[in-house]
């Protein structure tokens, strides 16, 4: 009962137009189903994944990107079916895929031919979709908050969350003439195609990091590593990372309230993926930080770790407070060789004191520690800069996609 009226009450509050639209184009939206621009929708193979054969792919859930909703190639494999007789699960143009159940379900996938001879699995749902209409207007209504909406009313269950090909067929949406909807379809996909760059550029300098972390730096018992800077010589010494850095615990500065706002300004930080929590006004307990006496945040129960030159309070007592233990260290250096350590915690036991500060690192000479420090620190800002583009561009497709549909 409540899922009908969050419906209801979502059909009422619809637009018949968008906010902006393109010159030219005046005539009303009218309201359709995936039903209504669909020929069929059907459910793919139910076949094992193999090892990748040149030619039949296979596309699961996992195979497309969250955020992209790219076919991802990087791992590909086929089917392990007979190819003469799964000529029904080929995609084609205008093959539109939705994940129908896990923590995935709504996710989707429009065919693209560049992408080659694809094959779709069981746990994917496939709507054909008619000629008559833009295929890429169809799948970016499938990428706005009103598709999001649907998919968390819908997928509603007692257990695994998930939604049938029936379910997915009942979804509404505004639609335009074709030629406006073509307009929009090419709007986004030149769009998306900027974002695919922008990408790709970052991916690139996140690879050339991971790579120069592997070189320059000695590995397998080397006292040299295999790339270095001009002018340096002479081996590097073994240390004990707890000899570099000194730790902190994090008690004192603990976030009294949770109850965060943009508009504050001292931060709330975690050392794990998301980083930044969220923002206080609380101003006590702050641990000063600064670019010439930075912070690294390490948790001690996962091994993340950031290097933080500001200000901060935390939220949790699940880590260390670590700094360089004296002034003939680089900390951007040291904090590089935390980071290359190979280590993948199998318990949830703390992990500094009892492993991480009896790990052994290489180390150089003062000067050299501040050469390579000094290149992964603008390596860093490039990719700060490059991750900022891409949340930018991801932020402006997400306005446009609210105010070009309804």
């Amino acid at each position: 009962m409540a899922g009908d009226f969050e419906r209801l009450r979502d059909k009422m509050d619809k637009q018949q137009e968008p906010r902006l639209r393109f010159k030219g184009f005046m005539e009303t939206w009218e309201e359709k189903t995936l039903n209504d621009v669909s020929e069929i929708f059907e459910y793919g193979l139910n076949a094992q994944a193999v090892n990748f054969d040149g030619v039949h792919k296979y596309i699961r859930i996992t195979d497309i990107d969250d955020e992209s909703r790219q076919f991802l190639q990087e791992n590909v494999t086929s089917p392990d079916v007979d190819f003469s007789k799964a000529d029904n699960y080929k995609l084609q143009k205008g093959d539109l895929l939705f994940a129908r159940t896990g923590a995935s379900v709504g996710k989707s996938y429009l065919y693209d031919e560049n992408d080659g001879l694809i094959y779709f699995a069981g746990f994917l749902i496939r709507a054909k979709l008619k000629k008559e209409v833009d295929d890429q207007f169809i799948f970016q209504n499938t990428l706005t908050n009103h598709f999001n909406r649907f998919v968390t009313l819908t997928s509603q269950r007692s257990g695994q969350p998930g939604i049938n090909s029936k379910e997915y067929s009942e979804f509404e949406f505004l639609a335009p003439s074709l030629p406006e909807q073509t307009h929009l379809g090419l709007f986004f996909r030149r769009l998306d195609s900027q974002i695919a760059e922008s990408r790709a550029v970052l991916e690139k300098s996140r690879q050339l990091k991971k790579a120069m972390l592997a070189k320059m730096f000695p590995t397998n018992g080397e006292k040299i590593p295999e790339i270095r800077f001009k002018g340096f010589e002479g081996e590097w010494k073994h240390k004990k990372l707890g000899s570099l850095l000194n730790y902190e615990q994090p008690t004192k500065y603990i976030v009294n309230s949770t109850d965060y706002d943009d508009g504050f300004e001292m931060p709330v930080l975690t050392a794990g993926q998301s980083f930044i929590l969220g923002y206080t006004n609380e101003i006590e307990g702050i641990k000063e930080a600064t670019p010439e006496n930075p912070i690294i945040i390490f948790d001690d129960f996962t091994t993340s770790s950031h290097y933080v030159s500001f200000p901060f309070k935390i939220k949790s007592s699940a880590m260390k407070l670590l700094s360089v233990s004296n002034t003939d260290l680089n900390p951007v250096f040291v904090f590089n060789a935390l980071k290359n350590i190979k280590y993948t915690p199998t318990s949830h036991e703390r992990h500094w004191i009892s492993t991480f500060s009896k790990f052994d690192v290489m180390l150089p000479e003062k000067n050299e520690q501040t050469a390579i420090g000094n290149f992964f620190r603008q390596l860093d800002e490039t990719i700060a800069l490059q991750t900022a583009e891409v949340e930018k561009l991801n932020q402006l497709k997400k306005g446009l996609l609210a105010a070009m549909l309804v």
